[in-house]
């Protein structure tokens, strides 16, 4: 097998940022979600067709490309966070990508993603790669400090060097129906970003049905947002098929309307090399080829690229490699 020798991780520095707009409530009312419709598309994908043999091998590694690498633990340490920069610097062990005819190809992930403490640390350690690194801000995971301080941490994580932010949204304005202070907190927030690329974490799970998620996603993308999310990953519903659909929708209804793409980013969940396939084939179905790009498209992933390389590895010698193999910290 041999894959031509081109930049899989390559961002789109032509992509045309989200300027945001006006808050548009009669576009609000607008927006319903078909919880059984949903459903019943999103059990037919990765269904009607697989992906194999070689062709698996190419799409396994556009997947890596996507994945924003992750630690959010209570014992993050600097050397944890050294160590999977370590990761993102060479995702797959080079005599896999010779066996797979990928040895000219440079795979490396969408971001690093870490907590505000360690952006620099990782900016230091991915000095040189172009891999950028995302920080967690805005009180991560629940979202509810004070507005100036969450204010004050993007713009911290931005000095330190982060090119993206992950920010959290404040559930209840969606379950209150609050719009206008959902829209002027991620308005600020991107302000308070400046060049770095907002990516708003609506904690899908918690917001109780899918037209509040559809109607939170519509007005983050209005307020700005480069991406949207699902999950914190703290949730106890995190990324899933049905919610996906709602927010990509949401996103091809965005784009049809202002012609402005937007990012989006499941996390929490997907651990699984063939999960990776379906959310893929999710997007090249529902938004088209142009949205698998990293500008894009990512994981909120750590143990999915585990997986993943042993996924290769069998595809490279037949034979499934123990976990270990592949350690990621």
């Amino acid at each position: 097998m041999t894959l031509k020798a081109v930049d899989l991780g390559a961002h789109n520095h032509n992509h045309q940022r989200n300027p945001g707009f006006d808050l548009d409530l009669g576009w609000m009312r607008q927006v319903r979600m078909n919880r059984s419709a949903l459903e019943r598309r999103a059990s037919t994908i990765g269904t009607r067709r697989s992906v194999k043999k070689q062709w698996q091998a190419a799409w396994l590694l556009r997947a890596i490309t996507f994945i924003d690498l992750t630690t959010l633990n209570g014992d993050d340490s600097a050397g944890r966070v050294e160590r999977l920069c370590a990761k993102a610097r060479q995702p797959v062990r080079p005599e896999i990508l010779k066996a797979l005819g990928a040895d000219g190809l440079k795979v490396n992930p969408g971001a690093v993603c870490v907590y505000h403490n360690f952006v620099e640390t990782a900016v230091n350690a991915l000095k040189g790669t172009g891999i950028p690194v995302a920080a967690v801000s805005t009180g991560f995971p629940a979202g509810l400090t004070p507005f100036e301080t969450r204010i004050k941490e993007v713009e911290a994580s931005v000095a330190a060097g982060a090119k993206e932010i992950d920010v959290v949204i404040e559930r209840h304005h969606v379950l209150n129906g609050d719009w206008q202070a959902l829209y002027d907190q991620m308005k600020a927030f991107r302000e308070a970003c400046g060049e770095a690329h907002l990516k708003t974490i609506l904690g899908t799970g918690e917001l109780a049905t899918q037209t509040n998620v559809a109607k939170a996603s519509l007005v983050c993308m209005l307020a700005g947002a480069d991406f949207i999310k699902t999950s914190t990953g703290k949730e106890k519903v995190n990324a899933d098929l049905q919610t996906s659909l709602s927010m990509i929708r949401m996103i091809r209804w965005f784009h049809e309307e202002t012609g402005i793409e937007i990012g989006y980013k499941p996390a929490g969940g997907i651990s699984k090399a063939k999960d990776a396939l379906t959310f893929m084939a999710l997007m090249k179905e529902e938004l088209g080829d142009n949205w698998l790009q990293p500008h894009l498209f990512r994981f909120g992933a750590s143990s999915l690229l585990t997986d993943i390389e042993r996924q290769l590895e069998h595809n490279a010698t037949g034979r499934y490699s123990a976990d270990y193999r592949q350690p990621m910290v």
